[in-house]
């Protein structure tokens, strides 16, 4: 059994026209047994869309075409690389985080759950030695 990184790697072969006569032979007999193999292909086919739609144009072109779309990703709108028409990201809380976790345990009542700690320790350790 191929691993899914070998799969996903001979499905971009594929899908890119990269493979020689045999290897497509062999890659067209898996599409039809090898459903993972079909899903791998189907799934970059899918994500490759947008390459395969653009009208023909020269390399500079087509690549200007390319980190546009990557640009427009939502994913993308907060890194300030393109138009940051709504980023998603939390500015502050609306309240106080409530009085749970570690970070609530800090001040004063940090150091008495320390020294309780420690005071706890010491009793349980001289109640073993005795």
């Amino acid at each position: 059994m191929a691993s899914e990184s070998d799969r996903v790697a001979r499905a971009g072969d594929y899908v890119l026209g990269l493979m020689n006569d045999a290897e497509r032979e062999r890659a067209e007999r898996d599409l039809e047994i090898d459903p993972a193999f079909r899903d791998a292909v189907v799934d970059l086919a899918e994500r490759m869309h947008i390459i395969g739609r653009a009208e023909p144009a020269d390399g500079e072109a087509r690549w200007e075409q390319i980190t546009q779309s990557i640009v427009d990703l939502p994913q993308m709108r907060s890194s300030g690389l393109g138009d940051a028409r709504s980023p998603t990201v939390i500015r502050s809380l609306p309240q106080r985080p409530h009085g749970i976790g570690p970070h609530t345990l800090g001040g004063r009542r940090g150091f008495v759950v320390a020294v309780g700690l420690i005071v706890a320790f010491a009793l349980g350790y001289l109640a073993g030695t005795f």
